[in-house]
């Protein structure tokens, strides 16, 4: 497999803005150009980016039918009527019903939950579970992070006496289910400013609105208001892991929520941060996307989610432990299927001499399991830069998750297939489909041909956009400490890319999992440089090279360094 090329997109520093902001805010030149790289021009605008507060967030009344849904969920309180929350199996649906169950229990409201299992009924509501819920009596159901496509389902509990309020942050049908009420800031008549929360910051919004309503209500007159600040943690684990962009509310949330989560005193989260080899350290959100999160996925990825929902609400740190052990080693399980599937789709793309006059990706097979799916796709796009369909067949059905790339719009994508299929649903970059076995070819066609008629060749070649161009001497601490204010990071808010004029190569090695690790020099300054999973782009000694890379700090055995941790290398000459 070769290594893919990328494209370099050097920003074109603006030095008049740059003055601006430098003299209104008090920053660097170089932080003003990095604000302006992410277009964020105007000085009030980059005050709330560098500065974000709880004030910053909207007022929750601003949501369409939000009034609708409080006075049905107040009535079920203090009436004591069955509520159930119904969510999603991944980490935002699993922190949604967590944040959502907490609140409601501090009100005393009779509340449970559910989570459909993820290989047996799938994602969203289904007819079975919705006549067990009813059968217990239930008067009322949330969903979270789910059910803006489940028209026949909610229709069937609306015919049953089961009144249902949707949560959700996906992509809105042509036709909306008939609910009570519908919180989703991506409808058209929703008035919510901001569109791009996870289905835990919709969650968090109803009980904002939830506590401003009961306190205007006189509810805790002898009681203690809530402090929802503490749900933070909460927030932030859900919103940060599933990708949503970091701007805005989401980089409140996720800003306040990381201290939350660094000193969290939830059960729960101690025993995850425990077993995640983290317990003292600084929450960032790659801790969260890469040690934190993967544990809460692993159940609802090979079994059921319940678990991770009881981590997040037990007040026993001897019961949270133990839940937190069993998450772990689910994690572990779930790390070597995904080795095994992600070596055996890479067998079938090397075998395919089709594969490389391709622009998708669809393998389908009957041997792997179907909660990896959405992972190995994601392994796949990494390594190939292709739309990417990974479908695991079982008795004529294939249950399916596609990932894209940055060019492509993948709901929309899926969608003009849908005449071949079950179901789907999804956001731009990342959806799930069940399919006929017999419809899988003629989809496979019809996807690529899609794709092909929607991007051009230069698409295809992933983009690195580079903010300014700075040299080795210019690699300090302070330089670091000054990017902190850009933080957190993550999808709309990068970390901060630079590129490097010529650098010579002093020591070059593979090491670890294919991790390039360079020595370079310039103009007498020496810097370290490590390129994960870059070792195919090795080079040698004496050769000079240019660099796009981050520049972090290198903690070993206590000595800490700088080093540019590589994007990409353009050997010269």
């Amino acid at each position: 497999m070769q290594t893919i090329r990328k494209r370099w997109h050097n920003k074109e520093p603006n030095k008049e803005i740059q003055r601006l902001l430098s003299r209104e805010l008090r920053i660097s030149p170089l932080i003003s150009q990095i604000l302006i790289n992410r277009g964020i021009e105007d000085v009030d605008r980059a005050h709330r980016f560098l500065y974000p507060g709880l004030s910053q967030l909207h007022s929750p009344f601003m949501m369409k039918d939000i009034k609708k849904a409080l006075q049905r969920i107040i009535q079920a309180v203090l009436k004591k009527e069955k509520i159930i929350i119904y969510g999603d199996y991944d980490v935002d649906g699993i922190t949604s019903v967590a944040v959502l169950l907490t609140f409601l229990k501090e009100l005393g409201a009779d509340v449970s939950f559910y989570i459909p299992h993820r290989l047996s009924e799938g994602y969203g509501l289904n007819s079975s579970a919705l006549e067990r819920i009813i059968r217990l009596g239930t008067k009322l159901l949330i969903t979270v992070d789910c059910g803006i496509k489940d028209f026949e389902e909610i229709s069937l509990a609306q015919r049953e006496g089961l009144d249902v309020i949707i949560t959700d942050h996906h992509e809105i049908p042509d036709i909306l289910p008939p609910a009570y009420a519908i919180l989703n800031p991506k409808q058209k008549e929703c008035g919510f400013p901001d569109k791009s929360l996870a289905g835990v910051g919709i969650a968090f919004n109803l009980i904002i609105a939830l506590r401003s309503r009961l306190r205007e209500m006189g509810f805790w007159k002898h009681k203690r208001v809530p402090n929802l600040k503490e749900y933070l943690d909460l927030v932030a684990l859900g919103t940060i892991a599933d990708i949503v962009p970091l701007t805005n509310e989401n980089r409140v949330i996720a800003k306040i929520g990381l201290e939350q989560l660094t000193h969290s005193t939830r059960p729960g989260i101690i025993a995850l941060k425990e077993v995640s080899e983290l317990k003292d350290a600084i929450i960032t959100p790659g801790m969260v996307g890469f040690r934190l999160a993967p544990r809460l996925n692993a159940a609802g990825r090979l079994s059921r989610a319940d678990d991770g929902v009881r981590l997040l609400t037990t007040k026993d740190l001897k019961e949270a432990e133990h839940i937190a052990k069993v998450l772990d080693m689910e994690n572990t399980k779930r790390q070597q299927i995904e080795g095994l599937i992600v070596k055996d789709a890479k067998e079938m793309i090397e075998k395919d001499e089709t594969s490389p006059f391709k622009r998708t990706i669809t393998l389908v097979s009957r041997n792997w399991h179907p909660g990896i799916m959405g992972i190995v796709a994601s392994r796949l796009v990494e390594a190939y830069y292709k739309p990417t369909v990974m479908i695991s067949l079982d008795d004529g059905v294939g249950k399916g998750s596609a990932r894209s790339i940055e060019d492509f719009h993948l709901y929309e994508g899926i969608k003009d297939c849908v005449y071949l299929l079950k179901a789907f649903g999804g956001h731009k970059y990342a959806a799930g489909l069940t399919i006929d076995e017999k419809n899988i070819p003629e989809f496979q066609d019809l996807f690529e041909k899609i794709v092909k008629n929607t991007l051009s060749e230069d698409d295809f070649i992933p983009k690195i956009f580079i903010d300014a161009q700075i040299t080795i001497k210019e690699l300090t601490e302070g330089l670091l400490e000054e990017l902190e204010i850009l933080s957190p990071f993550g999808p709309s808010n990068p970390e901060p890319t630079f590129c490097s004029s010529l650098l010579y190569v002093l020591n070059s090695s593979v090491v670890g999992n294919e991790h390039l690790k360079l020595k370079v020099r310039q103009d007498g300054f020496v810097c370290d440089a490590i390129g994960f999973h870059m070792g195919k782009n090795m080079v040698h000694p004496n050769q000079y090279i240019k660099a796009a890379f981050s520049p972090q700090i290198n903690d070993w055995q206590g000595i800490r360094t700088i080093q540019m941790k590589l994007k990409d290398i353009h050997v010269m000459g």
